[in-house]
């Protein structure tokens, strides 16, 4: 399981946005995300930086936690 700071997320369509970008990447992954704690959980075979790449790609920024 792999941990991102994500800042500039604030409601659902946040939430969906990376998910369906993470999922675009790798349709197997897990992705939990908490907006309370800006926080982006994911289980993907994907490596961080690629995960990182999908999230920026959405206009969020991301770093590892």
């Amino acid at each position: 399981m792999q941990i991102f700071n994500v800042q500039g997320m604030s409601c659902g369509h946040c939430v969906k946005a990376i998910t369906q970008a993470l999922h675009a990447k790798d349709p197997e992954a897990e992705v939990e995300i908490d907006l309370g704690s800006k926080t982006v959980k994911v289980d993907s075979a994907l490596p961080p930086g690629a995960v990182i790449a999908a999230i920026r790609e959405e206009g969020y920024e991301a770093s590892p936690a």
